[in-house]
């Protein structure tokens, strides 16, 4: 990232606060101008906090539809930053495979039976094998020599890798092979497994019957209060007893000038609810209209919750810094450019806008290769300066040609008058 000194220091010790869990039940506002990275500076918090905290990202202008009301939309985000760590002790078999055996009946039909020898260092087993463990070994391709582990209480198959004494066995070994050493102790063992989810896709699961399916179609529809409640009774159970751990993560609303005054009602309770994750929020407005009322408030948000807010603010980019992002953006797209022409590029930055220098890079290496040239140079930028206009130069435009476009506003002043 480049410039931003003070706003990412303000987001380093957010950082802290989130990881040591002291910031449950406030929020952050990230407020500057257009074009300033307010949501490149939330995207690289997610990334520091790594793939443990939940991170769910949506814009203020997402939660308006007709399938479902809007509080239900944002408590869904809401539990979707929310995540939980569900332990639970399993009981399986890990070692060596050494012999497979499966009988199939001599019409051809029928179920077929069969038997696993399976070793460690320490003792060697024989197990017998029904149907379904036949398909499921089948489907990893376990052969003699593989280490596997088997799931007792679900019947799942995994292959960690291949024993080192078959290393031999083979010239040429295909690749994604990983060579392991054949387990020590007894086959059967008991682990803890920790599973991951949200709290979101708990209550989906918990709506109504085949409610796993809803999470790969996505029509979870609305979901009662009450079954939250009991899911939120059976976490904290959970917890007590050690077998769950709450992860609050972090919810990032853009432009949260977008939601209107039930919302913004709204999050002022959610926000203090016992299982609430950290909520971001982007704004680029100044002193504008909060949605559903007729006052005015600061980043359009009234000022009841913007009291709960740690305000972070962002600053327009220097001169240096401008063109130290559009060297890196050239260097992205793979772009050759001129020094010269960069620093043009760079002019062009901070008399329009970041974005609109951005969006020049590329039309101008069009140019450039159009003329087989090896690199942009400033007539390049300049001619692509020229066929694209930015916003200032357009609204300069059409100021001069208002007439001419339809549905303009009649000045009086311009009216001829029929005699």
């Amino acid at each position: 990232m480049v410039g931003q000194l003070g706003a990412r220091r303000a987001l380093g010790v957010i950082k802290k606060l989130i990881q040591n869990g002291q910031i449950a039940g406030r929020g952050i506002l990230i407020a500057g101008q257009p074009g300033t990275g307010k949501t490149a500076l939330a995207m690289g918090l997610a990334q520091s906090l790594g793939e443990d905290v939940p991170f769910v990202f949506i814009s203020g202008s997402e939660i308006f539809s007709l399938e479902m009301s809007k509080t239900e939309a944002l408590t869904q985000s809401l539990r979707k930053a929310i995540g939980v760590r569900i332990r639970e002790e399993t009981e399986i078999i890990e070692g060596e495979v050494v012999e497979i055996q499966v009988e199939r009946a001599a019409s051809g039909t029928g179920n077929k039976i069969g038997k696993l020898t399976m070793k460690t260092t320490d003792m060697d087993t024989i197990y017998d094998l029904g149907q379904k463990m036949i398909d499921a070994l089948t489907k990893e391709k376990v052969q003699a020599g593989d280490i596997i582990q088997i799931d007792k209480a679900s019947g799942k198959v995994t292959k960690l890798g291949r024993s080192h004494t078959r290393i031999s066995d083979y010239e040429v070994m295909p690749p994604g092979i990983t060579f392991v050493n054949c387990p020590e102790g007894e086959l059967q063992q008991r682990k803890d497994v920790v599973h991951k989810v949200s709290l979101h896709e708990v209550d989906v699961i918990n709506s109504r019957a085949q409610g796993f399916l809803a999470l790969f179609t996505g029509d979870a529809g609305e979901i009662k209060s009450e079954i939250r409640d009991q899911i939120n009774t059976k976490i904290s159970e959970w917890k007590e007893e050690g077998k769950a751990e709450i992860i609050p993560g972090v919810l990032f609303i853009d432009e949260v000038h977008m939601l209107d005054i039930e919302c913004f009602s709204f999050l002022n309770r959610a926000m203090e609810n016992d299982m609430a994750p950290i909520v971001v929020m982007a704004s680029n407005r100044g002193i504008s209209t909060i949605r559903g009322t007729n006052y005015k408030g600061p980043h359009g948000i009234p000022l009841d919750l913007l009291d709960r807010l740690l305000i972070v603010n962002t600053v327009p980019y220097t001169l240096e810094e401008i063109h130290q992002i559009l060297q890196t953006r050239c260097n992205e797209e793979g772009v050759d450019i001129d020094e010269k022409a960069l620093a043009v590029l760079t002019k062009i930055g901070e008399e329009t806008s970041l974005r609109y220098a951005i969006h020049l890079i590329i039309t101008a290496d069009l140019i450039s290769k159009k003329r087989a040239g090896k690199q942009i140079e400033v007539e390049d930028i300049k001619r692509a300066y020229t066929l694209f206009v930015d916003k200032k130069r357009s609204i300069a435009h059409l100021q001069e040609y208002q007439d001419q476009y339809l549905f303009n506003e009649p000045n009086p002043d311009n009216d001829v008058k029929m005699e």
